[in-house]
This record gives C-alpha cells, structure tokens and sequence, in this order.
C-alpha cells in the first residue's frame, strides 16, 4: 500500500471515528436532557424540589433503607423507637428530650430557612401548632443547614422570628440527628406517638389533611 494510500485509510477512519463520537454526544445530551426532565416532574410532584430529589437519590445510594414507610401510618408493634435528639442550641424553648415528652405527640420536622418547600410547609405546621399545642402536639422544628450561611445561629434566630415560628427549634449543624433518622431531604416530618415511636413520616410537601388525620388519632391513642 502507498504512502497515498495509507494516508487515505488514516482520513477515512478519522472522519468515521468524528461521526461516532458525534452521534455518542447526540445519544449523552439527550438522555441528559431526559433525566433533566424526570428530576423537574418528580421535584414537583413530591415538592421535594430539584435539589431535595437529587439529595434523596444520592441518600438512596450510600444510606439504608427509611425508618417507616413514607405515608403509612405504621402499627404500634412495628414502630420503631424514635432517636434522641442530638445536642443542639435551642430557639422558643429550653433544651427538650424526647424522653420527657413522653405521653405528648410529638411531630419532628427536618427543615432549613433557604428552603423553598420548607417554607411553603409553614403555615400548615404554625397552623397545627396553634390549634394542637393543648391538645398534647409538641412540634420540634430539626434545623438541618443545606448552605453555609444557614448554619449561623443569629441568621437561624433572625429568621425563625421573621417567620413567625413559636414552636421549638433546635440546630442540627453536624447533621447527626439527620442521620439518625436517615432522612433524604428538605423538608421531611416524623410524628411520634405518645410512647415516643415513629408512627408516621412524609418527605416534601403536600399530605396535609392526611398528616392531621394522624395527629388526631395519635392525639386519642392511649
């Protein structure tokens, strides 16, 4: 084969090899693009948002399995006893256990104040803060920083008073009681019955008239 030849052979194959890495980035943009999509719908039909699904899916690959089943009010012989809370600097209250708010309900949810669908959970949870509190609902709001400036506690201070937050608050800056409860992402909310057992969890928004139907019965169990 001459030098012309050979040279013919080296272009030839240069082109084909452009046209696959081509079509290769064709087919990678696209399902880019697709999963791009599934990540948007799934974040708002959960009102997880795109972050929190992202979260949520990375905590599925390196955590193990929830607690409880999302959304399932769980039998009290299956209920698992819910983890201490870690220490942690204590807003609208005195530094709590959950020990000693035995015989109350206790509804646990896992926030931060950047968060968007943490804050569209608001009104319903100071709703049911005000309307259960004397019933025996205790709502302890687990401050799980996501950006940096989230974990400073005068910014936290500031803007659980903005909000208008009357209920206990207690910082989570090392994530420990995160991950004692394997949570995946913002917002997240547990309900404990009377014994202190998890009986209930929803990770997102939305679930709130089912959310208060199990209140109520944890609130008449004996």
């Amino acid at each position: 084969m001459s030098l012309l030849d050979n040279i013919k052979v080296s272009i030839d194959t240069l082109v084909l090899l452009r046209k696959t890495m081509h079509r290769q980035s064709i087919i990678f943009v696209s399902l880019l693009l697709i999963v791009t999509v599934v990540i948007v719908a799934i974040s708002y039909v959960t009102g997880a948002g795109p972050l929190g699904v992202l979260s949520m899916g990375v905590s599925r690959l390196t955590a193990g399995e929830q607690m409880i089943p999302s959304r399932t009010l769980t039998e009290q012989t299956k209920a698992p006893t819910a983890p201490e809370l870690s220490s942690g600097l204590w807003i609208n209250s005195e530094p709590l256990t959950l020990k000693s708010l035995h015989g109350r309900v206790v509804l646990i949810e896992f926030w931060t104040f950047a968060c968007y669908n943490c804050r569209n959970t608001l009104p319903t949870v100071k709703k049911w803060d005000a309307q259960y509190r004397d019933k025996g609902l205790t709502i302890i709001g687990v401050h799980t920083p996501e950006l940096d400036y989230e974990s400073n506690i005068d910014n936290l201070r500031r803007e659980v008073a903005g909000l208008g937050i009357k209920y206990p608050v207690v910082t989570d800056n090392d994530y420990s009681t995160w991950k004692a409860y394997r949570v995946e992402a913002w917002p997240t909310l547990f309900l404990l019955d009377k014994q202190g057992r998890v009986r209930w969890s929803h990770v997102g928004e939305g679930y709130y008239d089912e959310t208060e139907e199990v209140i109520k019965k944890l609130l008449a169990e004996q």
